[in-house]
């Protein structure tokens, strides 16, 4: 970890702008406006600069500005030979200032580059100006060599520690990116699912009205060619349209479910039954809301089986059992047998499939099978 700490560069997030707070942004560019008033001040009144000397510092400063501005540039875009040309350049000017008698603004550049190669260059990099830098500062200093040993090695500090900083500011902002990105990738998940919800409930509410229209059209269109009774057919094409209508009334509840708008399961239950007729309905334990997902589950195994029955056991009495367990409820519908349908065929067939895998996705399960009589289905939910 060390290792690469001295290897490579601060992360681009690090060295960017972006998550700095505006009020620490103000104090920056209150600081560089003061180094550089600091530095025109000290060209302007220095008894020892005069004249040309001082226009020259003066445009010095400009071009040094200049340069520390691409310094910056080169090091976001880890440009690291580029960088490090630059910041010797800006080093060797510092000792042109000091040569012609700008000791302050020497003193201010040798430091800012060594500071500012700690701070944005990979450490290895940064070892070769930092110590050209703190070393001009050291011996251009008339304190004495504990005291400019002292402020090289705070001012060593103080670069590193911008540099710690730095890099903590941008591992938050890669973990704010990837927490957006996770929110993103979250939201457009519950989309997709509630896409696919939406695309069952009106799957099973249209498997189940037009099977069960099927069925009824179907034995028409055997009547007609059997020459049957008029009132026979009659009957059948009422029947199917009734389940036309039947359909778009379940087409409005499941879309009214999907509004979170349900009505209570064993009221609905009740209503299914009483049009089916020939059925009971029986609830056992203690009743509880369910969440939209299971209780649309139980609804339309429900829709199903009793579909099944009015095909293939025709007249047989069922049987509606719900049981309130503590961790899931139990559906079971037994029928007694009967005689099938004309057409006990008439379908896809999958109704029963699709409703496993609906069970299945809630953590459940649904069995379906003859026992002794006639046929169960057994749907079990969480609760």
């Amino acid at each position: 970890m060390m290792e690469d700490a001295f290897l490579h560069w601060p992360s681009r997030e690090a060295l960017g702008r972006e998550g700095v707070p505006r009020p620490r942004r103000l104090l920056a560019w209150a600081v560089r406006l003061l180094v550089a008033g600091v530095l025109i001040w000290s060209a302007l009144h220095d008894n020892r600069v005069r004249g040309w000397t001082a226009a020259a510092g003066i445009g010095g400063f400009l071009v040094v500005g200049l340069l520390a501005w691409a310094f910056f540039r080169l090091t976001l875009g880890h440009r690291l030979w580029a960088s490090l040309s630059l910041l010797l350049l800006l080093l060797g000017l510092g000792i042109v200032f000091h040569a012609v008698g700008f000791e302050t603004p020497a003193t201010i550049l040798w430091c800012g580059c060594a500071i500012a190669a700690l701070e944005r260059l990979p450490l290895a990099a940064a070892l070769l100006p930092a110590g050209v830098g703190f070393a001009s500062f050291a011996v251009s200093s008339q304190d004495g060599w504990v005291t400019a040993v002292a402020t090289t090695g705070g001012m060593a500090l103080a670069g590193y520690a911008l540099r710690l900083d730095a890099e903590a500011r941008g591992s938050a902002q890669r973990l704010l990116a990837h927490e957006r990105a996770a929110r993103v990738a979250e939201a457009e998940s519950a989309a997709l699912a509630e896409r696919t919800r939406i695309a069952r409930e009106i799957h099973d509410v249209l498997a189940h009205s037009l099977s069960a229209q099927l069925v009824h059209l179907e034995a028409a269109r055997l009547m007609i060619e059997r020459a049957a009774d008029r009132a026979q057919i009659l009957e059948r094409v009422v029947a199917a349209r009734g389940m036309a209508r039947d359909g778009l009334e379940e087409t409005r509840q499941a879309l009214s479910a999907l509004r979170g708008e349900l009505t209570p399961l064993e009221e609905f239950l009740t209503g299914l039954v009483r049009a089916t007729g020939g059925a009971e309905v029986t609830v056992v334990g203690e009743r509880r809301p369910l969440s939209a997902e299971a209780s649309q589950a139980v609804r339309r195994v429900a829709q199903e089986a009793l579909t099944n029955v009015r095909k293939h056991a025709r007249g047989a009495k069922v049987q509606l059992h719900l049981d309130y367990r503590s961790d899931q409820l139990i559906l079971r519908i037994r029928d007694s047998g009967g005689s099938p349908a004309e057409l006990a065929g008439a379908g896809g067939g999958y109704g029963l499939l699709g409703m496993r895998e609906r069970a299945e996705l809630l953590g459940g399960s649904l069995e379906a099978g003859p026992d002794e009589e006639g046929f169960v289905v057994t749907l079990k939910v969480p609760a």
